[in-house]
């Protein structure tokens, strides 16, 4: 992948770079996986728990 940036971005890419310690194609890696992380529907507090303990749903309602 081939990008043409401008004096100013590709100074501050450098920068980046050094401060963080890495490669341009893991810094690209992290920010795309970061940006797709964002796009995605946010779990629920129970989804992030694994769901809803069986044993709380045993003598629920059907609805």
């Amino acid at each position: 992948m081939n990008i043409e940036l401008d004096p100013e971005t590709e100074a501050r890419l450098v920068e980046i770079l050094a401060r963080e310690k890495t490669t341009r194609d893991e810094l690209i890696k992290r920010l795309v996986q970061e940006c797709w992380l964002s796009l995605q529907p946010r779990q629920t507090i129970v989804e992030r728990l694994g769901g809803h303990p069986e044993h709380l749903l045993e003598n629920a309602p059907p609805d």
